[in-house]
């Protein structure tokens, strides 16, 4: 009855609530992240449970009685209680640990010769695609594709192209301060940091149109910092390249070939001396430092 009045009073679809509020996966990996939500909910619900459970026997079987003036008996230095007490709680979290790790390789691995290479630039305060470059290698990725670039601002949203069912590989720099890139359809956010070069890959497994966001503080216009995904069938991505670039830029009074800047660190290799650093600020369970598969 709780969960049935608490799904109407937040207007919440029957999926919506199965999936505890999260958005509907839109990528082949985002269930690996809705399981592990949902196994972390039913785990603490589990937990919650038995506390409560607890703590009502306790207020039920040993409260004063109503005439009785006696102190209950006193209970001190139980040493098998005090080790349960201390155990159980590594057990648990050590057994949440293991899934994040396990699901967090998966989600971050690399593999070979993937269908598209996004460099996502994060700037105050809105976002440039310069697809097929690989900002790790500081090259372009003919074999995805012609290179060209896209961009926007905070009143005219700029909108990242991806084709549905093609793997596609995302390298994150930041031109000024950190940055954030988050799909929640995705279910997965990665910052974007100045000086580091992170890097994962997603399959968007359903056609349509997604709102983007920045989820790091990084300025005064950070909620305005907002971009548009469109997934569309694999002729349409190519269409919309070739598009870029015979679409003129005013500036350069050219098309749209070629790269907008990065933020990354010129006449060095990211990873190398000198050089901007390779991935996620995280070592467990993942190549951090760009190692493919």
């Amino acid at each position: 009855m709780a969960g049935l009045v608490a799904t109407t009073a937040t207007g919440c679809d029957s999926g919506q609530f199965k999936r505890l509020g999260v958005p509907a996966p839109a990528t082949k990996e985002a269930p690996i992240i809705l399981h592990l939500w949902q196994g972390s909910w039913i785990a603490a619900l589990a937990v919650g449970a038995l506390v409560w459970g607890l703590i009502l026997w306790c207020v039920i079987f040993y409260r004063r009685k109503r005439t009785g003036i006696e102190i209950p008996a006193q209970t001190r230095y139980n040493v098998p209680i005090e080790v349960l007490f201390t155990v159980v709680p590594f057990i648990m979290i050590a057994v949440l640990f293991f899934f994040t790790a396990k699901d967090e390789s998966k989600l971050l691995a690399l593999h070979k010769n993937p269908a598209v290479n996004v460099n996502v630039v994060g700037r105050q305060w809105s976002w440039s695609w310069n697809y097929n470059y690989d900002a790790v290698t500081k090259q372009e990725t003919p074999q995805t594709g012609i290179s060209v670039y896209d961009a926007g601002t905070p009143a005219d949203l700029p909108v990242l192209w991806l084709p549905v069912n093609e793997r596609a590989r995302f390298t994150l720099t930041s031109t000024d301060v950190i940055h954030s890139f988050w799909v929640p359809n995705f279910l997965f956010k990665l910052d974007v940091v100045p000086g580091r070069v992170n890097e994962f890959e997603l399959t968007p497994s359903k056609e349509g149109e997604f709102i983007g966001r920045c989820a790091e503080l990084c300025g005064v216009d950070h909620s305005r910092m907002l971009f548009k995904v469109k997934v569309v069938s694999a002729a349409d991505y190519q269409a919309h390249l070739q598009a870029l670039a015979n679409k003129i830029d005013p500036v350069t009074g050219r098309g749209q070939t070629g790269q907008l800047p990065t933020g990354l660190i010129p006449n060095t290799t990211p990873g190398g001396p000198g050089g901007d650093r390779v991935g996620p600020l995280t070592g467990v369970g993942n190549d951090s430092t760009g190692k493919e598969k």
